[in-house]
């Protein structure tokens, strides 16, 4: 099967609403097969449902609650509890259109974390949500700023099997765990900013592709899209030097393999 997936975006963002359609036509022309639409809050659930049934087959829904949660504009705080209230029926209303659940994880960045009890109050959130994953037999879409390591041990705990780390920016031991655990990391196209270690040591084998639209592209404080998933793959192509078809094929086939049920829809 030829073509990308992108593993992690935030189509459902308000960057946007004004041009989707454009937006959608322009990352199919670029190759893609798939675009996962994460979630930060139980807010969007509905909009991302929305999305993957004007784009069935091509846009598929992962629901949860981020770590961080915005207060109002500028003003974040950590995740707790009482979040996972109007998320979890939501989750239970969708499961059966549901490819992961997420984005769910840590979120120790000083500026968002000011005490041990926020750190104890997003583990929670992210304890329950592993739970759910679980249950309904989903992998995790994983985000882990500035907390790789508690996130992989606190998932390892957990006995959870299927994870996505997105955008990791723990050190490439620690991601070593991950990968030990059957783990698998996604490359956004702001990897190009930055010379990275992760991917020189990383198994393409396990290796996704990402884009995070609208954050995380090739240049800062510009809207990235999905079509600039090929950016990542020539990165990863550079680095490991093999085309940029073997890395087409294995990052694809690496992503249906966590997310099977992307796998017989594309295939329809």
């Amino acid at each position: 099967m030829r073509g990308y997936v992108d593993c992690h975006c935030h189509i459902s963002a308000g960057d946007f609403d004004k041009d989707i359609e454009e937006v959608v036509e322009a990352s199919r022309q670029a190759g893609l097969l798939a675009l996962l639409a994460v979630a930060e809050h139980a807010e969007e659930f509905d909009k991302i449902i929305a999305l993957s049934r004007r784009f069935p087959g091509f846009v598929f829904p992962c629901l949860g609650v981020h770590p961080v949660q915005e207060i109002s504009r500028g003003q974040h705080r950590s995740a707790a509890v009482q979040d996972l209230h109007a998320a979890l029926p939501l989750i239970e209303k969708y499961r059966d259109q549901l490819v992961a659940i997420g984005e769910v994880g840590l979120d120790f960045t000083p500026r968002y974390v000011s005490s041990e009890a926020d750190k104890e109050s997003q583990r929670q959130v992210l304890i329950r949500q592993s739970q759910v994953a679980k249950e309904l037999d989903l992998p995790l879409n994983v985000h882990s700023r500035s907390a790789g390591r508690p996130t992989i041990h606190l998932l390892k705990e957990q006995g959870v099997e299927k994870v996505l780390l997105h955008a990791f920016d723990g050190k490439p031991s620690v991601a070593m765990e991950g990968v030990k655990a059957g783990y698998l990391f996604s490359i956004p196209p702001s990897v190009i900013r930055s010379e990275q270690k992760l991917v020189k040591q990383l198994p393409l084998e396990s290796i996704c592709l990402e884009t995070d639209s609208p954050a995380l592209g090739p240049e800062k404080q510009v809207r990235n899209e999905p079509r600039n998933i090929g950016i990542s793959a020539e990165y990863i192509s550079r680095v490991k030097g093999v085309s940029l078809e073997t890395v087409m094929e294995v990052t694809t086939q690496n992503a249906l393999r966590l997310f099977p049920k992307l796998a017989s829809a594309i295939r329809r």
